[in-house]
């Protein structure tokens, strides 16, 4: 049977991100995928990470920037990509800030991101 989600729920970070869960393990309890809505402001970046899990990111508004050992590739509205478990990258926003869709197969948790320490 089909189940409406009525409401995301929010998961806090820092830098002034906005994830609004719609489906993954705060939500549904659902282990094989998430699906959050984001939204970053101008300069939001997060720590490089190697993460368990296939992320597939679709661009609503502003550019994504996706860094990778190869280089790093600028991701627009209208445009996607793909990053696979095992692979090294950091994400973070252009100067007009993002809006986003992440999915992630499994669902996405922290502990199987493995963020890196920042350092300062």
């Amino acid at each position: 049977m089909p189940e409406l989600i009525p409401t995301p729920t929010s998961i806090p970070v820092p830098g002034g991100k906005v994830i609004e869960e719609h489906v993954g393990r705060a939500t549904t309890s659902t282990d094989h995928v998430s699906v959050a809505h984001m939204k970053a402001p101008p300069g939001w970046s997060e720590p490089a990470q190697v993460p368990e899990f296939e992320e597939i990111t679709l661009v609503l508004a502003g550019e994504v920037v996706v860094e990778h050992d190869g280089g790093s590739l600028h991701v627009t509205a209208g445009q996607s990509v793909v990053t696979r478990p095992g692979e090294r990258v950091r994400y973070s926003c252009g100067p007009k800030g993002a809006e986003y869709v992440a999915v992630c197969l499994p669902a996405f948790t922290p502990e199987g991101a493995h963020r890196e320490e920042e350092t300062s």
